[in-house]
């Protein structure tokens, strides 16, 4: 009988992960435990070094790659250590934290993808305003591509640092990309009405997330002065083509929700000149009829928080308010995953040359 060759599968590429324990490093195993092209190989953590990762989170337990992941020992973050085993590392630590660390990877010749907030916004005096500390890799911050596929695809692919979004902004600058770009709306009139699940305010303990605290109950928090604010309106202004020093300013009102993770945004605009909701939608499904990760939901159907939990889809309903010449645009994603750590391995696989939702989640967590 003639031989059958097997199928070579190459090898997968080595990256690590600066801050194993958090929500986002938590999510970023679960993805990475089932990535065919990507292999942790170094996992840091400040408390929890010399545990394994199975110690920390026993769903990597198992045979195979589980078993194989769960074995890794937690180490002490060291950017000659990373840069020696990994060719890209993400970074899933607060800012401030994360600058000092990216810039010694990087010159060590490793790629970064940062979670935290460091390189999102391109004007140093804004980060330094909204942050309340001073920004000390201001060449960094020039160079940083921010990290969201359906704006800077091409840009993501060549870079060295990647600026993953935010999640409240995620669903937000997706939301208004279209009319934007193409002018539907007004711009001195954008009403951001987000709400998150609890998983959004981080893994630390603190009173405000307590469960008896969450549970039953629905509040606002950080009106006028949410952070991920500047980093919409950065987004948005060029979007919209504004002038310099002629940057769009928005409201945007964040909400709690009693769920574990999920983000639904309900964006409030004044339509530029009257428009039927079908008209609306075909722009909008224009624009996103090739990305694979965006939803524009049927006419008439809204997005739920349930229908994208644990993917990296985010979907889109619209709603035309032809009484008050009002576009609602509604969009929905899961934090965690198309808001943080999914978006994080999507960035790092065109940034290492592999397919961009190759090893992603599209499948939601039900129920």
């Amino acid at each position: 009988m003639p031989t059958i060759n097997a199928q070579r599968i190459p090898p997968r590429i080595p990256v690590g992960l600066v801050g194993v324990t958090g929500y986002t490093g938590m999510e970023l195993t679960r993805i990475l435990a089932g990535h065919p092209g990507l292999e942790l190989v170094r996992a840091t953590s400040r408390s929890e070094a010399g545990r394994t990762l199975a110690e920390l989170y026993p769903y990597l337990s198992g045979p195979g790659d589980l078993g194989r992941m769960g074995a890794l020992t937690v180490t002490q973050p060291d950017p000659a250590d990373l840069a020696s085993a990994c060719q890209l590392v993400f970074l899933a630590v607060p800012h401030k934290t994360a600058q000092e660390i990216a810039a010694k990877l990087i010159a060590l010749g490793v790629k970064v993808v940062d979670l935290s907030a460091d390189f999102r916004l391109r004007d140093k005096a804004t980060y330094e305003h909204w942050y309340a500390t001073p920004h000390t890799e201001p060449s960094l911050l020039a160079e940083a591509v921010y990290g969201l596929p359906e704006l800077y695809r091409a840009q993501m692919a060549t870079a060295r640092l990647i600026a993953n979004p935010g999640c409240y902004p995620t669903s937000s600058i997706l939301g208004l990309a279209p009319a934007l770009e193409s002018g539907l709306i007004h711009t001195d009139d954008i009403v951001i009405d987000a709400k998150s699940g609890t998983s959004g305010a981080g893994r630390k303990a603190g009173v405000g997330t307590l469960f008896c605290e969450v549970s039953d109950t629905f509040r606002a928090y950080n009106l006028t002065k949410h952070r991920h604010t500047p980093e919409i309106e950065q987004e948005v202004s060029l979007l919209a083509g504004a002038a310099p020093g002629k940057g769009i300013a928005l409201s945007f009102n964040t909400h709690l929700l009693p769920i574990s993770r999920g983000i639904l945004s309900t964006i409030y605009t004044r339509l530029s000149k009257p428009m039927s909701l079908k008209d609306v939608h075909a722009v909008y499904a224009e624009r996103y009829k090739d990305e694979p990760l965006v939803r524009v939901l049927p006419l008439g159907a809204l997005p739920e928080t349930r229908w994208v939990r644990g993917t990296m889809f985010c979907d889109i309903g619209l709603c035309v308010d032809e009484r008050l010449g009002r576009l609602i645009i509604l969009s929905a994603i899961d934090n965690l995953c198309r808001g943080a750590s999914g978006q994080a391995v999507l960035g790092a696989n065109l940034m290492l040359g592999l397919p961009e939702t190759q090893g992603l989640p599209t499948a939601p967590l039900m129920p």
